[in-house]
């Protein structure tokens, strides 16, 4: 194919040079006769030679302009064309010189023909045109025929590169399940060869594996899911081999592939799910409250945020038992004790759990609720527990000056297990200290041991202890608090003062000049009093006594004249006398 623009470029080069494109390496030695076109511009570089050569006949250059096909590999050196100056007569006495780029090492030209050969392969994705220099001497004088002219050797293309990925192996991710068509990634491959002749550096692309879940746009080379039902639990990862072909994927074209690993990335598409309809656990009825108990554990194929899920018990009775709480690291559910459990009492519980994810993801709600539920059935075993009393404390009372042996009362306890196991009776006594008490090794009744005294001691505190005849082991303690009683056995006692009373001559009427006070060890009713003057003793007019109200303690003013206050006897004296009373216990 010839280069129509050789002709074009007539007015680009030296007014005796003639450049015409050739194609084919047979079409060569156009000539053309330079004489006659006009130029507008000489380019042609003059040596200093021809300065003195400027009234001789004009004369020219004639050659093709040059093409060199890369890449050639025969036995022969590759014939490029050939230079004839129009001063040539073909006696051989002008002389070709060429110099320039790869001159006398790629390309090599005939002196007296002019032909040039290349004695290399040459690449032109090394270097794709070579700038020469050509002269024409006279054998004779070895003066220039014509000026020095430059060309060009152009490398043609020829299709000796494959496409290739530069960046391949691709990772790539898609979320499962996307619509068709849904871009993945796109891919480049990229070709050597050149672009802007015919189509070694067209490219097309192509999947070679991969399919039917992947497609690939042939222009483009973009990557879209070929299937809507991509599921991640069934299948994550796909290899896919995408080809890229020059000649715009005719035959004979070279082609490279590149590999493309693609990861379905997870999308909340799956409930969880218990893997059994129902459990059974066992738990101790001594198991202690607050602590885990069991665990139960729910699957999702779903992963990280997806397969979070949160466990509740959905049943009252239960939920007032036992709680639930979420391990979220291990996804399980922790069982746990809200109240003690009874073996007596209830030997069975059953738990309706219930686990859901945490987050749901509305777009897949028609794929059916998020949920999943079991029953844990719990069943509490029995373990020998200690006898039971009847009251946590119990409180007792007894007089006082009881002889030994009077009973105070009665403390019970019962072996709670199964076995009902008889109850033996024991007071602590850690200290080894000598006991008011007693208490019956069967019957549990408490006895006095000695006489008690209520204003020694009001109040005793007592242990008493329970253990089981089977298992002496299995022992309780529950606190006693017996409290003495009064009874009216002391007699009121007058402190001890001066028993002489002085009174000043010049004492007022009703002036208080002494004050009386007595006590009463006994309380409430059993220590009131009250004070008085012997009948079988005379009245002293000078003196007046009354009694205030005795109380546990009282006590008796002697005064001029009467005065009233609270818990006292009042004694009033007129003159200088002898002073008698007495008091009379009320109980």
């Amino acid at each position: 194919m010839r280069d129509p623009a050789g002709v074009a470029a007539i007015s680009c080069l030296c007014p005796l040079v003639v450049f015409l494109c050739v194609v084919s390496q047979s079409c060569y030695g156009i000539r053309v006769d330079l004489t006659s076109i006009k130029v507008q511009r000489n380019e042609t570089k003059l040596l200093e030679t021809d300065k003195d050569y400027s009234h001789r006949p004009k004369r020219g250059w004639i050659w093709n302009q040059f093409f060199v096909l890369e890449e050639h590999i025969g036995p022969e050196p590759q014939y490029v064309g050939k230079l004839h100056s129009n001063s040539d007569k073909g006696d051989g006495s002008v002389s070709y010189i060429l110099s320039g780029e790869g001159a006398g090492s790629i390309f090599l030209i005939d002196e007296t023909t002019g032909d040039i050969h290349a004695a290399k392969s040459l690449d032109r994705e090394r270097k794709s045109q070579y700038v020469l220099h050509a002269r024409a001497i006279d054998r004779q004088t070895n003066r220039s025929l014509e000026a020095e002219s430059e060309f060009i050797i152009k490398v043609q293309d020829v299709n000796d590169n494959a496409p290739t990925f530069p960046d391949g192996p691709f990772l790539a991710s898609v979320p499962e399940i996307s619509d068709v068509g849904t871009s993945v990634l796109q891919v480049t491959a990229s070709d050597a060869d050149d672009p802007t002749y015919g189509n070694s550096a067209k490219i097309v692309y192509s999947i070679l594996e991969g399919q039917p879940y992947f497609s690939v746009d042939p222009k483009t080379g973009i990557i879209r899911t070929a299937m809507s039902n991509l599921d991640r639990e069934t299948r994550d990862h796909y290899v896919v081999v995408i080809q890229a072909k020059d000649m715009a994927g005719s035959v004979g074209g070279l082609s490279g592939s590149t590999t493309v690993n693609i990861t379905l990335t997870d999308i909340n598409d799956n409930p969880p799910k218990f893997p059994q309809k129902s459990y059974q656990l066992y738990v101790a009825e001594l198991a202690p409250v607050g602590k885990a108990v069991g665990r139960i554990r729910a699957s999702d194929e779903d992963e990280k945020q997806n397969a979070e899920m949160t466990y509740s018990i959905t049943n009252a009775d239960a939920a007032a038992f036992f709680t639930i709480t979420t391990d979220a690291d291990r996804r399980e559910g922790i069982i746990s004790l809200k109240q003690p459990l009874n073996y007596e009492k209830r030997k069975v519980h059953t738990l309706n759990i219930e686990v859901s994810n945490t987050h749901p993801d509305p777009r897949f709600a028609h794929l059916g609720p998020f949920k999943d539920s079991t029953s844990l059935r719990v069943i509490v075993g029995d373990v020998d527990e200690p006898p039971v009393f009847s009251m946590d404390y119990y409180i007792m009372d007894i007089y006082e000056n009881s002889p030994a042996g009077t009973q105070v009362g009665t403390v019970t306890a019962v072996d709670p297990d199964s076995t009902n196991s008889a109850v033996r009776y024991f007071i602590e006594n850690g200290e080894e200290r000598p006991l008011h008490f007693t208490v019956g090794v069967n019957s549990g009744i408490i006895r006095t041991t000695q006489v008690l005294d209520r204003e020694e001691t009001a109040w005793h505190n007592i242990t008493v202890m329970a253990a089981e005849v089977d298992n002496p082991r299995m022992v309780s303690h529950v606190p006693v608090t017996i409290q003495v009683l009064d009874v009216n056995d002391n007699i009121p006692a007058i402190s001890r003062g001066n028993s002489a009373v002085i009174v000043c001559e010049s004492t007022k009427n009703g002036q208080v000049i002494q004050t009386i006070r007595a006590a009463d060890l006994d309380n409430f009713a059993n220590g009131r009093f009250s004070f008085y003057v012997p009948a079988e003793l005379p009245a002293n007019p000078n003196f007046t006594l009354k009694d205030n109200g005795g109380k546990t303690l009282a006590s008796t003013q002697i005064s001029i004249s009467i005065i009233m206050s609270f818990r006292f006897l009042l004694l009033s004296l007129c003159w200088n006398s002898k002073l008698w009373w007495i008091y009379e216990d009320y109980g």
